[in-house]
Formats: C-alpha cells, structure tokens, sequence
C-alpha cells in the first residue's frame, strides 16, 4: 500500500474542528449546541461590501495581479496610513487569507529545521502552518495568572540557537485575548536586533481592543524595518471570514521579492474576495464604534459570569474576542467531548475548545478551555448557565 508522507503524519488536528462530529450528533438528537469554540462572529458584514459582491458583473471573472489587485493595494496603503503605520502599496501582497500570508512569510525566512520562538498558548493553526514547512516551535510559556503577558527577554534568550530566525506574535493574541505594551514590543525589538532575527507579527484583530487600550503595530516601532512583517486579514475586522482575503506587508524589499514568488506559484488572490475586501475600505467609523461596544458587553457577559462559578478563573483580555478559563476538571478534552455526548441543561450544551492544542509544551492547557465571545448576549448567557450546571455534575470535576 503507498505510504502517507512523513509531512502529513506530522500535520496536527485542529483542536478547535476536532469535536466537530460530536456536535453534529448531538444536534441530530435534538439538542442546541452554543459554538464557542471558533472565531466566527456574528457580527453583519458591512453592507457596502456585500453590494460590492452584488454589483460586480464581469464578463469574464479573470486572474488579478499575483499581488493583488492594484487599487485595492492603493486604498489598504490608505487604510495603514490612517493608522499611523507609513506603508506604500508596493509593501502589501495580498493573500489568500491571513493563514497564507503566515505560511509565505515563514517559507521566505525559514528553511526546514530552523526555529521559531511562539509565546504558547498561541493560535493552533500555528502549528499546521510550521509543521508543514518542517519548522520547529520552540515555545515560552505565558501564564494565565498574569492575564498571559510576554515573559522577560532573558526567557525569551534562553531559547535562542543558531537556527533561531524568528519571533511569532499575535496581537492582541488568538487564544488569550493578551494586547501587547509598548513595553513589550520594546522588548522584542531588542531581542531581535541583537540576534538579527524576524519579527512576525499577526494583527488581524487590531480593531478590537478595550478598556482606551491602543493597539501598537510592529511597523510603527522604529529602527526595525528589515526585521519586522506584518500579518493581516479583512476575516473577522470587517465580519467577512469566508472572503478569504489577507494581507503580508513588509518595508523588507528582499523578502517581499521573495514571498512574491510564493506568489507566483499560487497564480493569484480570490477575485471576489478582493472586490469585497476593496468596498470594505469604505466601511464607516460607526461600524467599528459599535462593534468594539458590542464586544466589550460581551466579554464582560462571558467574563464575569465565568469568575462567579465556583473554581473557575479568566483573567479579562484587553483584545480580540477570545478568552482563556481555568476549570476544575481532570482533562479539557474529555470535558468538551462529555459536554456534547451526555450533557443538556434545558435541552442546550456548548461546543468549546480544550486548550491543550493551543499549547506546545505537553500537558499545560489540560484543564484549560479557550472560549469565544462571538455570539449575542442571550446565548453567551445560556453558554454561562449551561457551563454552570455541567461542572456540577461532571464526573472528572476536581475538588479545591
């Protein structure tokens, strides 16, 4: 029988799709399942966008330019600017979604078996992305008891080899909500001038953060220019994960050369998704005003409520729409999957995902679940209660 290659074997399943048929069978007998275990928001795509779609009538829908689109590129220059990020758009590639813009940026500055430093827990989808290119994670452990703050730069030291070459960041970060300082990034931009590595830093949730906290891009940190590439996307800032649209931009002319061939090789961004992303660029202040609202009452929901059921602690992220809680149970897995096989309260149960996969380091996350606020108060509320009730009954529940 032909043999599955090693690069296959290797690919990890998604802890945040892996329970996805336990869900499917659990609807099947009736019950309502409460998703907050993935980053699709029910937020209404902006409308402008949605008319783009409607109005776009080609006679032939053809390939756009490798880079993408060369007035969209023009008007996401525009949108950088605005920001405070001083970008023209021969800087920006646009990608078939964010997670290609990660897999171009790391194939042009890595080869197999170098490393890459990643505060754990980080996004899952990570290590697909690395375990697909052959490139090892070497991961620095942030806690939940300081709400998952950056460790020191000694830490971070400690890590460094010869096949050291890059620094992965999400901020604010997917899974624990954690907006970066200044002072952090000031930190990271030490580490990575002294030992000439790069700085990926992924910010597609740079529109959502909370509290008057600013978001700081890593392109507005000065004297790191070569080193710094920016990770971008149109998916959850404007409500649109199925366009499938992301952004690479970087003021490092020999590495955007070299992810334009990756380019090359894929031919070309989504068509549609471009136009949609485009008309996007026209979405008013408004929009974002109450959407950040609108987040801010539904992390405070699902926040306060978690800290007031007994044994649970969530320390209250500053960014994104995600959030860590620790639990008293023996094991997140079997946890989320008990929720789905044997327990309803008033016919409900929720779909979480257990942290664990958000982790490098075997056995941290394991009584840890990573939970989205993505939906609308009445069912955050319901997901609350229904969490609530299960943890009274959960035969694997651990006592204080």
């Amino acid at each position: 029988m032909p043999r599955i290659s090693k690069r296959g074997l290797r690919m990890p399943e998604s802890p945040i799709r892996k329970l996805a048929p336990f869900a499917e069978n659990a609807k099947k007998r009736g019950l309502e399942v409460i998703h907050l275990n993935i980053g699709q928001p029910d937020i209404k795509t902006p409308q402008v966008a949605l008319d783009a779609i409607k109005d776009f009538q080609p006679s032939v829908v053809e390939y756009s330019h490798t880079a993408g689109n060369l007035s969209f590129r023009k008007g996401l220059a525009e949108y950088y600017q605005k920001i405070g990020v001083a970008i023209d758009h021969k800087s920006i590639l646009v990608t078939t979604g964010g997670s290609e813009a990660v897999t171009m940026a790391l194939n042009s500055v890595m080869d197999e078996g170098d490393e890459v430093i990643i505060s754990e827990p980080f996004y899952a989808n990570y290590n697909g992305f690395l375990a697909s290119a052959g490139i090892t994670v070497k991961a620095i452990t942030s806690h939940i008891e300081n709400g998952f703050a950056l460790p020191s730069i000694s830490e971070f030291e400690k890590l460094i080899t010869p096949k050291t070459k890059a620094i992965l960041i999400c901020n604010p970060g997917n899974p624990s909500g954690h907006l970066h300082s200044k002072e952090e990034l000031d930190a990271l931009k030490e580490i990575v001038l002294k030992h000439d590595l790069f700085l990926i830093s992924d910010e597609v949730y740079r529109e959502f953060t909370y509290d008057d906290e600013k978001h700081i891009s890593v392109l507005e940190i000065e004297g790191i220019d070569q080193n710094t590439i920016l990770i971008d996307s149109i998916s959850k800032r404007y409500s649109m994960c199925g366009a499938r649209i992301g952004f690479l931009v970087t003021r490092n002319k020999d590495l955007l050369e070299t992810a334009l061939k990756f380019s090359q090789a894929r031919l070309s961004p989504p068509t549609f998704g471009q136009v949609a992303g485009e008309a996007a660029l026209k979405t008013s202040d408004s929009y974002f005003t109450e959407v950040v609202k609108e987040y801010v009452n539904r992390r405070n929901i699902l926040i306060d409520g978690l800290n007031k059921i007994d044994g649970v602690i969530c320390p209250k992220p500053s960014g994104a729409f995600y959030c860590i809680a620790q639990l008293p149970i023996d094991d997140a897995d079997k946890f989320a999957q008990w929720l789905l096989e044997d327990f309803s309260w008033n016919n409900k149960t929720i779909m979480v995902a257990p942290a664990q996969g958000f982790y490098a380091t075997p056995g941290l996350g394991k009584q840890q679940i990573r939970f989205a606020y993505v939906l609308n108060i009445s069912a955050l509320k319901d997901a609350i209660k229904v969490l609530e009730e299960a943890l009274k009954t959960y035969p694997g529940k651990t006592l204080k």
